[in-house]
């Protein structure tokens, strides 16, 4: 009776820190590459083009590194993941919607799928 409780947890328990850390760390990237704001960096155009302005590309990259980080505490997880699936819904509009190509929100519908899929497994 002992080995059934326990054998099935070992593997999942590695693949469920293995994908948060995943996540956390694309996350954590994402949002530290739309801090620098040299003239001609990627994120200061793409978020010239939103017309919000600049405020929302901190606010962006702050979002995404909390996200990742609580992504990676076990008892925060679902809020982390929460968080990023609701931007990148957010992003999937914006490049729908503002700056009119939809098939740049194919990716960011991709991650929300997949981040609202983890956090409803997670779910138990």
């Amino acid at each position: 009776m002992f080995e059934e409780t326990t054998s099935g947890q070992g593997p999942d328990r590695i693949a469920d820190w293995v994908l948060r850390a995943g996540i956390a760390l694309a996350f954590v990237l994402f949002g530290v590459e739309k801090f620098p704001s040299g003239a001609g960096a990627h994120w200061v155009r793409f978020f010239d083009q939103i017309g919000v302005g600049q405020w929302f590309r901190y606010f962006t990259g702050i979002v995404e590194v909390i996200g990742g980080a609580l992504v990676l505490i076990p008892m925060t997880a679902r809020i982390g993941l929460a968080i990023l699936a609701m931007t990148m819904a957010v992003a999937s509009a914006i490049h729908a919607f503002v700056i009119h190509q939809p098939a740049n929100s194919i990716i960011t519908g991709g991650f929300c799928l997949g981040l609202a899929a983890f956090w409803w497994n997670r779910k138990s």
